[in-house]
């Protein structure tokens, strides 16, 4: 009889193996939805990146431009041109709306076709640059650029540039 019950406690009992069942069961499970966590906000950074990306391609696009129209100067705010590829100062983007978006080169962006730039000029104040006022009312103007995905706003860039 001794060497029955020595043989039987050297082994694990079946409540100890249910136990460590549920705990390994248990850590798989942490790992499973915790993947699933970091994927989803592995998702949201890229979508946040992407769209800081195309709002620098407005800046970039913006960048050697005037803030008016070298032509008509002050006597007009908005665009004076009919389309895009004619664009040739700042205040012309007032207002504009591109979906797809447009790159650096005024190109479209298919491969972001999920996004899209909204674009809004506005002259401000030379002692406050958060107060807008008229236009050409300052040699200030600030250009701010709205991305969104699929009709969501996700990232919004301002800047400001000095008429001269």
């Amino acid at each position: 009889m001794s060497i029955v019950n020595r043989q039987l406690s050297s082994g694990f009992t079946l409540i100890e193996v249910l136990i460590a069942i549920v705990l390994v069961g248990l850590a798989i499970v942490s790992l499973v939805v915790a993947g699933g966590s970091l994927t989803k906000a592995n998702g949201a950074g890229t979508d946040l990146s992407t769209a800081e990306f195309v709002a620098e391609q407005i800046r970039e696009l913006t960048a050697l431009l005037p803030v008016v129209d070298p032509q008509t100067g002050t006597a007009m705010f908005g665009s004076e041109e009919a389309i895009l590829a004619d664009y040739d100062d700042i205040d012309d983007f007032d207002g504009a709306s591109f979906s797809p978006p447009i790159g650096a080169d005024r190109g479209v962006l298919n491969n972001f076709a999920a996004f899209s730039q909204q674009i809004t000029v506005e002259n401000v104040s030379a002692t406050n640059f958060e107060q807008v006022v008229s236009d050409h009312g300052s040699n200030f103007v600030r250009v701010t650029v709205e991305v969104f995905l699929n009709s969501k706003e996700i990232s919004s860039a301002s800047w400001l540039r000095a008429r001269y």
